[in-house]
């Protein structure tokens, strides 16, 4: 049995989540008469959270804190509802999920999206293996680059800086793991480009799903 804990980010790392975030944003964009955008454009607006999220899709001068809050709760009541119209897993994440399983890695999922969705897109997609700990955004809690998260799980799993990867596909991520200590992952199948995790100090780059397991057995 191994005694590695790998942390999965969630969006862009083992589900491609963007069809269902744009599509439920431009929901929340279209309710208040404004300009929807593209989904390439919504790659660069996910990763630090759903407030984020919607404060970027929300032109600047209506960039206020009511706004936001009211924006966010509309984004997020929607966007519950049709979590998985669009979004997908990863071709072969599942394979590697399966292995690592086999393998006796302790698997957890630590992500910004707020916690009820992480949850549920897990069940939905993954529910079928051991998570030892499953966590999205919750209030009180500091979203990720914060290592607080990271932290929380090793606590939780009794393991080891040495022994514990963390995988993503952002330079947040990336800036998480190191924070923390551990060994950073990135995948590059994401929504962000190979060169931020690169600038971001990732230790290992995983290019396809067999160089990420190479990376993590």
């Amino acid at each position: 049995m191994s005694n590695k804990l790998v942390i999965f980010d969630l969006d862009g790392t083992l589900l491609n989540t963007i069809g269902d975030l744009a599509h439920c944003c431009n929901h929340m964009l279209s309710l208040r008469g404004l300009e929807t955008h593209s989904y390439e454009q919504y790659c660069s607006f996910v990763g630090n959270g759903i407030t984020r999220l919607v404060e970027r899709a929300l032109p600047e001068q209506l960039r206020t804190a009511e706004t936001i809050a009211s924006a966010r709760r509309d984004f997020v009541e929607y966007y519950y509802n049709n979590i998985d119209t669009h979004t997908v897993a990863y071709e072969g994440i599942e394979s590697v999920i399966r292995h690592l399983s086999e393998a006796g890695v302790t698997l957890a999922v630590a992500s910004n999206k707020f916690h009820k969705g992480t949850v549920r897109l897990i069940e939905r997609f993954f529910g079928q293996y051991h998570w030892a700990a499953i966590y999205g955004n919750r209030e009180g809690f500091p979203l990720k680059p914060d290592p607080a998260i990271v932290e929380l799980i090793m606590e939780q799993c009794n393991a080891t800086k040495q022994n514990t990867y963390m995988v993503g596909d952002s330079g947040v991520d990336m800036i998480t793991a190191n924070a923390a200590g551990v060994h950073s992952v990135g995948v590059t199948w994401g929504f962000r480009a190979r060169e931020e995790l690169v600038e971001n100090n990732a230790e290992y780059i995983a290019e396809n799903m067999e160089d990420l397991l190479k990376i993590l057995l």
